[in-house]
């Protein structure tokens, strides 16, 4: 019997975990992981930035838990000494009809109270002297960093502090009951007074395994990447982004500066045929279905058909992937580039065909299901942690960290 379990052993779930025994110190934590080790999916797919919260509607959970979370990764990276660079980014207008939609994000920026700088062609040109812009802005508070390492790193604070991360351990069914909550998995079966679904790409169905019907279905939407071949590394200084297109729900392809000292450039977005589908080839006859029978996804197509039309050329064709990075770097060419593994993201789409536009948490009776919580929620994921801990009730059978 577990005071708590928390499905997912992922960035979000484990931070989760972290939280936990902040205000339960004496709780008994499992974390329950189907992989073999923890942050294999989208935790340890991604592009490893530390977002600042620049482009999130002001007052939402991931304007303010990005701005939050930006702060609390780098105090938590200089606390454990895990490799990270506040290095900046700059988001930048290559075409004169960018440049109104650049002076609102900046000004969404100013209203996300971030400490950001509207700067010109020569400013531009100090910083990323490569890079073809009209005017940009500068965002200081982003960095990069593993965010493997991260979670490996809370992972060992949970277990340090008692809890246990059960790996290879599939959850499969779920019965909520009035003083605990029975799951059965692939390893047999345990129960606990309350279960956080922190499940990502499969949270819909944990949600679901509980009992819970929402009107949303998580689509996995994968991001296709390209790297600079080593001696063209020096074109890229820091992060470079594109100015975002606001009639579609994801940012461009863009530079990311790695911890490693590597340059990725991407990503697109297209629907991936599996739910963890990191390559074209890979694909899920249950998954697909589930995405094509979803009402929203067609609805969704329908208003970014063309869009999504320009995302799959750049899937198939390498010269068309290259024609958008050179709109921030001309100097760029297809033989600068070579293929880098895939992320998918899991986004939570609603059946009216919108996306769910912020971090979700739907709470059970004696469940918490995290439901949508793609970009940013690395950099939020402290944040998120401690959001959904203070939404658990008071335990009668728990005691709580005496903060002094």
């Amino acid at each position: 019997m577990y005071d708590f379990a928390i499905v997912g052993g992922g960035i979000v779930g484990l931070s989760t975990g972290m939280a936990l025994y902040k205000r339960f110190p004496n709780a008994k934590v499992a974390v329950l992981e189907k992989e073999s080790a923890v942050a294999e999916h989208q935790t340890g797919h991604n592009s490893g930035v530390i977002h600042s919260g620049i482009y999130y509607k002001p007052g939402s959970f991931k304007a303010r838990f990005a701005r939050q979370g930006s702060k609390s990764m780098t105090e938590f990276c200089q606390t454990h000494g895990i490799d990270h660079d506040i290095c900046g980014k700059v988001i930048v207008a290559t075409k004169k009809e960018e440049l109104p939609l650049l002076e609102n994000l900046y000004q969404r920026g100013l209203q996300n109270e971030l400490a950001i700088q509207k700067i010109g062609v020569e400013e531009l040109k100090e910083i990323e002297p490569h890079v073809n812009g009209l005017g940009a802005i500068r965002v200081p508070q982003a960095g990069i960093v593993n965010y493997r390492q991260v979670s490996e790193k809370f992972a060992e604070i949970i277990k340090r502090n008692g809890g246990e991360i059960h790996l290879n351990t599939k959850v499969e069914k779920m019965y909520e009951q009035s003083d605990r909550v029975t799951i059965e998995t692939n390893r047999g079966t345990l129960t606990a007074h309350v279960v956080i679904n922190c499940a990502g790409l499969h949270s819909d169905r944990v949600a679901t395994a509980a009992g819970y019907k929402t009107d949303m279905k998580i689509l996995p939407f994968r991001g296709e990447y390209y790297k600079l071949v080593p001696e063209k590394r020096y074109l890229v200084k820091h992060l470079i982004y594109p100015v975002p297109n606001p009639k579609f729900p994801f940012l461009g392809v863009h530079f990311t500066r790695m911890i490693s000292g590597e340059v990725d450039a991407g990503p697109n977005a297209v629907l991936s045929f599996k739910r963890e589908g990191y390559k074209k080839t890979d694909f899920s006859a249950k998954d697909l279905m589930e995405s094509l029978s979803f009402p929203g996804l067609w609805k969704m197509a329908g208003k970014f058909a063309k869009e999504g039309l320009d995302e799959y050329v750049r899937s198939f064709s390498k010269k068309q992937f290259t024609k958008s990075l050179q709109e921030l770097i001309p100097e760029i060419t297809e033989e600068d580039l070579i293929p880098a593994p895939a992320g998918v993201r899991a986004q939570a789409l609603k059946s009216d065909g919108n996306m769910v536009d912020d971090f979700h948490i739907i709470m059970g009776k004696r469940t918490i299901h995290v439901c949508n919580a793609p970009s940013p929620a690395a950099t939020a994921s402290i944040e998120i942690g401690k959001e959904v801990v203070n939404r658990i009730p008071e335990q009668s059978h728990l005691k709580e960290a005496v903060i002094i």
